[in-house]
């Protein structure tokens, strides 16, 4: 059994893992090269290897030898667990924009942006449509002179504030939905997303809308983008055919246009520089592991990867659930299928089939967030029954099925329950709206909106049966 735990990054899934190692009662070191939080416990450490014990085929221990101050030091663990996550190693992809040596501007990665006062009165060019990419734009264009968002494949982009005012995630995240999403089949959920995605405003009249509307990719999460490019503040351009001393080429549009300022938003790759390839070895932008967390191969389950997975949603629940299972896998409390099953299932993921219903999570490390967290659930008997749960407590059940699936939900059932989880899962509408109602108005009730109110929910019973029967 798994006692002293090292665990290497203190991000949001260190964090996590740190905490979930104390509630199983195990030790853990927390190793962190940064000087801040995130950072946690040993600052400015560089973890510089981890290899096997000579006896791991027996112990399952694992030799971390680290570098602090110019100091390296060597420890013995009975396990590790690796969060370190995707967002590690800028992606600079020179090579693929010709004639950027010969650019006399300034080029820098996303990852170097801190202010937006070095983009006053220049004109900016931003390689690449994901989150990052569209808030620099958007943040340039209150200061610069011209601003270009360039993009390959366009992109959904949704606010923070959905339907009716709520927050997004409130809204798209429910089990109800998640379900009717993948009961239908893929042509027509990627059919009702373009719809709902357009409800805002046309990503077409925008330039915006995603040329690939199969495979399911990251909604960029911007309230201000479709009104600077409305008002001419940033210009939606395609991929770059060329790069010239100032200015450059876009594909499709013969002319030159002045740029002083590049950031490339092009993303990231990930590597573990101190684990052996025969431990963890990448491929094509993923890892073999066993439900995205376990190297499938190894003689002994001490070592776990956390935090190296896309949800469609949040991530600091995923990773929780994840290091939950984990600790109790490096405990020794649960078990992993033999080895052949995990490899097999790993292999089956690598070749990205996409399936017949539901979303298409076709690029590497994307996975169902509400699935994905139910079936870690599953493994330690986490996973609220709703069912059961329908004949208990009936309003609860509802609540959990077709409210939001917030993370309380994950804690009112098994190892880790918080008795403080339900009365959280039933008020949580008041806590989000308590910042928005700061002044008290009178809402006269409506007769025909009751009598509304009524069917309507007797008409979730009848879907609630008919899901059940």
């Amino acid at each position: 059994m798994a006692h002293r735990v090292a665990i290497v990054g203190a991000g949001v899934s260190g964090l996590a893992s740190i905490k979930c190692c104390l509630e199983e009662g195990l030790e853990p070191t927390c190793f962190e090269r940064s000087d801040d939080l995130g950072g946690l416990w040993r600052f400015t450490t560089k973890v510089c290897s981890i290899t096997k014990c000579p006896d791991f085929t027996v112990s399952g221990q694992w030799e971390v030898v680290t570098l602090c101050e110019g100091t390296h030091k060597s420890a013995i663990f009975d396990a590790v667990m690796v969060c370190t996550g995707f967002l590690t190693n800028p992606y600079l992809p020179l090579d693929s924009f010709p004639g950027i040596n010969a650019f006399k501007g300034q080029y820098f990665h996303s990852r170097q942006y801190k202010h937006p006062d070095i983009f006053k009165d220049k004109r900016v060019l931003v390689i690449g449509m994901g989150n990052s990419g569209t808030d620099i734009a958007v943040e340039a264009s209150h200061l610069a002179k011209k601003v270009f968002l360039s993009t390959t494949g366009g992109a959904w982009v949704i606010s923070r504030v959905f339907d009716s005012g709520y927050p997004w995630d409130m809204v798209f995240m429910t089990r109800f939905q998640n379900m009717l999403r993948n009961s239908l089949p893929t042509p027509i959920v990627t059919w009702l997303i373009a719809r709902k995605m357009d409800n805002r405003f046309s990503h077409a009249n925008y330039g915006l809308i995603p040329e690939d509307r199969t495979q399911l990719k990251e909604f960029v999460l911007n309230d201000e983008l479709p009104g600077r490019i409305i008002t001419g503040k940033v210009f939606i351009r395609p991929s770059i055919k060329e790069v010239k001393e100032n200015s450059v080429i876009f594909n499709n549009t013969p002319k030159e246009e002045p740029i002083d300022i590049i950031v490339f938003a092009t993303g990231y790759t990930f590597a573990f520089p101190f684990l052996d390839e025969s431990v963890v070895k990448v491929e094509d932008g993923q890892a073999s592991l066993y439900k995205y967390i376990f190297p499938a191969h190894l003689q002994k389950p001490t070592l776990a990867v956390i935090g190296l997975v896309k949800p469609l949603g949040s991530m600091v629940p995923t990773g929780e659930t994840q290091a939950r299972w984990a600790v109790r896998v490096l405990k020794g409390v649960n078990k992993l299928p033999p080895p052949s099953v995990m490899i097999q299932e790993v292999n089956a993921r690598k070749e990205n089939k996409p399936g017949w219903f539901g979303l298409c999570y076709c690029k590497a490390l994307q996975s169902d967030y509400i699935t994905y967290i139910d079936e870690l659930l599953t493994y330690i008997n986490a996973k609220p029954n709703l069912f059961s749960m329908f004949l208990t407590d009936p309003r609860l059940a509802l609540t959990v099925f077709f409210g939001p699936c917030s993370p309380y939900q994950f804690r009112l059932t098994g190892p880790g329950k918080w008795k403080g989880a339900r009365n959280a899962i039933m008020t949580q509408w008041d806590r989000t709206f308590k910042v928005t109602k700061s002044r008290n108005v009178q809402e006269s009730p409506s007769a025909f909106e009751s009598l509304l109110k009524l069917f309507s929910f007797l008409a979730l019973l009848v879907a609630v049966f008919l899901i059940f029967l």
